[in-house]
């Protein structure tokens, strides 16, 4: 089962997220055969604002687990855990993307909602899309929303990929490549 987790910042908790780096990327590496893609999110003037972690995981419980055991999350570096599973629809790794960790800006969307499902297949323009899939709730039954990590010029154009006034919320957030993988 795929998971996607998103991590968000406290205010003013950079000091002691910098202080566990060594530990977040060492419990993140017993993950590391199951990571479809990982890295820190930014708003779009540079300040960080979580760390977004995709990955396959044997159940919900696993998931809870990886998420809350994490110990940027039990030291409070965050704020909050949005916790979904996940489809990955591409069926490939940010490491497999053409594109590489180079090569312009890259994008966080999540597209939050409920009811009647939107999104579920990629764009046909999919060349810029690095992973894509639907947030479905812990049954897997529920939709309850979209994400895609892209390559788009700005944020604006990242928010494009899903469809206009689908959502109850869209959140965009720059994005890069993370790890050590």
């Amino acid at each position: 089962m795929e998971f996607l987790c998103h991590h968000r910042d406290r205010p003013g908790s950079l000091p002691l997220r910098e202080e566990l780096l060594e530990a977040h990327w060492s419990y993140m590496d017993r993950y590391a055969a199951g990571m479809i893609a990982r890295g820190p999110t930014f708003t779009h003037d540079g300040a960080l604002t979580g760390s977004l972690h995709v990955v396959d995981l044997p159940d919900v419980a696993a998931a809870r687990a990886f998420a809350f055991d994490e110990p940027n999350h039990q030291a409070g570096v965050y704020r909050d855990v949005l916790l979904r599973r996940w489809r990955n629809t591409l069926g490939r790794t940010m490491w497999d993307f053409p594109g590489g960790p180079e090569g312009g800006p890259r994008h966080l969307v999540l597209g939050l909602g409920a009811g009647e499902p939107a999104d579920l297949a990629p764009p046909a323009a999919r060349d810029e899309l690095i992973a894509y899939g639907p947030l479905l709730s812990d049954d897997g039954t529920a939709w309850l929303g979209t994400a895609a990590l892209l390559r788009a010029p700005d944020p604006e154009a990242a928010r494009a990929v899903l469809t206009r006034d689908r959502y109850d919320a869209v959140e965009v957030h720059a994005w890069e490549f993370g790890g050590r993988r």
